[in-house]
């Protein structure tokens, strides 16, 4: 049946692509880049071709149902398809043509090597003359690499309760949504490095048309930036979420054969059950498996069961219920320093004091 759904589907948008975007690329376009992510040889930079729309900077102060109008301009988004994109970063020039969605995928390739650190690729649309940047980070020397889920493991999201979330979804911005205490001083102290930095990879179920919220979101909570690995809220939807983030997992580790990796997740969805997996098929790979706490004891129990699994191949899972478990454990194996746990107490002490 699935299958038979998704050819119904593609029919459906090939005939609408043919019609609609040939009409919407004679309009004014804009670039929506996306953070870009590589080695010193080979970096991938994405990003959407889309007509443009009239949004204000967030504000605490914004008025719920703005809020709601820009969160279904995004989720509206007009895309346009057969547009070609010029990138260029350091010597390297490539081009790429958007897909039906808008969406196209440019690869930098050289042999001359780029730092380690963070670089701006510069983006154009051919024939027009407005430049766009894109973020890019390239990993060169690091202890180790984070991959994290974003909704209820860094950002307040209750997504095991439909109604909760809904209304957190569509009446916040990037300064009023919350996240959890204590998670940016962790994760500023998981990326800190004496000589360098530590990558932190975010691989969420939300759809890219969120992209913009979620970055601004991260930079204003001072959560350190990184690739964000979102989903196409399109025919995507119905292939499941643990297949969509084993793809994302997978290519990141393959992309960066000889760095471990930290997990950090929540209990809400299937992180617990994805992490397992993943530390099954990389052996030696995986440092920690950090799950946030955000569901009743019974899923705690069979979370418990799944960690004693992880730790038989060698590899801690912990069920933290706020930021300070998991940065204890952390400082106990080395990941951050005291010091950096100190951070942490502080940060969380701020916040309940507050409350």
């Amino acid at each position: 049946m699935l299958p038979l759904l998704e050819r119904a589907v593609s029919l459906m948008d090939t005939a609408t692509q043919r019609y609609i975007h040939p009409r919407r690329a004679r309009g004014s376009l804009i670039v929506m880049p996306y953070c870009g992510w590589g080695t010193p040889h080979r970096v991938e930079v994405s990003g959407r071709v889309l007509l443009p729309r009239t949004m204000r900077p967030p504000n605490r102060a914004d008025p719920r149902w703005r809020n709601s109008m820009n969160i279904l301009r995004r989720l509206f988004s007009r895309e346009v398809a057969g547009v070609r994109v010029m990138g260029t970063l350091g010597s390297v020039t490539v081009s790429s043509v958007s897909d039906g969605d808008g969406f196209f995928k440019l690869v930098f390739e050289s042999d001359a090597p780029l730092a380690g650190g963070w670089h701006d690729a510069t983006l154009r649309l051919e024939g027009r003359e407005r430049v766009d940047l894109a973020r890019v980070l390239v990993v060169a020397q690091a202890r180790y690499g984070v991959i994290s889920d974003l909704d209820d493991t860094v950002i307040q999201s209750d997504v095991t309760r439909a109604w909760r979330m809904l209304k957190t979804v569509f009446t916040g911005n990037a300064r009023t949504r919350s996240p959890f205490p204590g998670v940016g001083s962790f994760y500023r102290a998981l990326a800190r490095e004496p000589q360098g930095r530590n990558p932190i990879f975010y691989v969420s179920s939300s759809p890219w048309n969120f992209y913009d919220l979620l970055w601004q979101f991260l930079s204003y909570r001072r959560i350190p930036l990184g690739p964000l690995f979102l989903r196409n809220w399109g025919i995507e939807l119905l292939r499941g979420h643990g297949g969509y983030k084993h793809e994302q997992i997978e290519r990141i580790f393959k992309v960066y054969p000889d760095l471990k990796f930290v997990l950090v997740g929540d209990s809400g969805e299937r992180d617990p059950e994805i992490y397992a997996e993943v530390v099954h098929r990389h052996p030696n790979r995986v440092l920690a498996v950090y799950i946030r706490d955000v569901t009743p004891l019974d899923r705690d129990t069979g979370i418990l069961k799944l960690g004693e699994e992880v730790w038989r191949a060698g590899v801690p899972m912990v069920l933290a219920s706020d930021s300070y478990d998991a940065a204890l454990h952390a400082m106990a194996m080395g990941l951050i320093t005291p010091a950096e746990l100190r951070s942490v107490i502080q940060s969380l002490e701020r916040t309940y004091a507050r409350a």
